[in-house]
């Protein structure tokens, strides 16, 4: 039997936690919630327009029969057509000199200073979501997290209005 794995969504001031059973929508916008609908919360596309950062984490619930978790990585692994003009994505994900978020901030719309790096568009070589505050850290007992992963849609004023083309995030890990 495998680890019990969520992607785990926070949003607002608070911090309010979501173990996402449905990992299939992580849509962004210009409000800050979970399981968004984006054509009732559409991004403003202007020089300089963001939809609210995705605060991010693995969460392990339950070890399975397994005894470690460990090389997570995520990246686009399907653009559904491809990048719309001015439409980018950023996050904070690494693969070297990586630094840690050391705590929960609250989402922002404007430019972030967390999701810096632009998303891969391959499978990383390593792991890009560190654990305990390393690359090469594991999750050896449940219920634990990953470190944080930060995401956010950009557009610029020459983003065509309208729906953008769905993409295809994968998130993938190693299990002993």
């Amino acid at each position: 039997m495998s680890a019990t794995v969520y992607i785990e969504e926070t949003n607002g001031a608070s911090g309010s936690e979501v173990n996402s059973v449905d990992p299939d929508n992580l849509n962004m916008g210009s409000v800050d919630a979970t399981e968004l609908v984006p054509s009732s919360y559409p991004i403003t596309a202007k020089a300089d327009g963001h939809a609210y950062e995705k605060w991010l984490r693995l969460f392990v619930s339950n070890m399975g029969g397994s005894s470690q978790v460990d090389n997570v990585k995520m990246w686009l692994s399907d653009l559904g057509g491809g990048w719309k003009t001015g439409e980018g994505m950023s996050c904070n994900l690494v693969t070297g000199g990586y630094t840690p978020i050391s705590a929960y901030a609250t989402p922002v719309d404007t430019d972030s200073t967390v999701a810096t790096q632009a998303m891969p568009e391959s499978e990383p070589g390593s792991a890009n979501i560190g654990i305990g505050g390393s690359l090469s850290g594991s999750i050896t007992s449940a219920p634990s997290h990953s470190d944080w992963v930060v995401l956010q849609l950009d557009v610029t004023a020459s983003t065509p209005a309208g729906s953008l083309n769905t993409k295809t995030i994968t998130i993938q890990w190693d299990e002993q």
